[in-house]
């Protein structure tokens, strides 16, 4: 997906209300960095930010090789044991985990349909990130806090479809 953004496509909206194709890449800069340290239990200071105007100019290498680092790291077997933290959140690290994956698979949601790229999400992914979207609808004040407001879905839709809705976002996005 990063490497198919072209520059002309940096200032363009992605789903996330207010945030360019260049803050969202951003994001996923402290991200894939904040999630990688949460699986090796050595949590970053502050939560990553979404900010066009602090992305990196070495994007393009650098997400490609963070993205592996983080898989890697989750791949480690003590990084599902005890508690961990990132962006402030102390929570159990297979919970984390959890956060991590969805955090990739719907930003790189956003990131694809902002640059016209297609996007398959793996099923089981999308279903474990489904369930993890319905735990938080279940607690308001959670839910709230990292999502935007549910966008009705059919119960019937794909699962992807229904893991955008209930993350606020409108699967039917497209640029203007």
């Amino acid at each position: 997906m990063v490497t198919g953004v072209r520059d002309d496509q940096l200032t363009d909206p992605t789903p996330c209300t207010g945030t360019s194709v260049a803050a969202m890449l951003d994001h996923f800069v402290g991200l894939t960095l904040g999630m990688r340290m949460a699986a090796e239990k050595n949590p970053m200071q502050g939560a990553p930010k979404a900010d066009a105007d602090t992305l990196p100019d070495d994007w393009r290498t650098r997400l490609p090789g963070q993205l592996d680092a983080l898989v890697a790291a989750w791949r480690e077997p003590g990084a599902w044991d005890g508690e961990t933290e990132a962006g402030g959140v102390r929570m159990p690290a297979s919970a984390m985990g959890v956060v991590a994956l969805n955090e990739v698979l719907v930003h790189g949601w956003d990131l694809a349909v902002a640059t016209g790229q297609t996007y398959r999400a793996d099923p089981a992914s999308t279903e474990a990130c489904l369930e993890l979207a319905r735990q938080f609808a279940a607690v308001p004040e959670m839910r709230d806090r990292i999502y935007g407001p549910v966008v009705p879905v059919p119960d019937d839709a794909p699962a992807m479809d229904r893991l955008l809705g209930l993350t606020g976002r409108d699967p039917a996005w497209a640029p203007a």
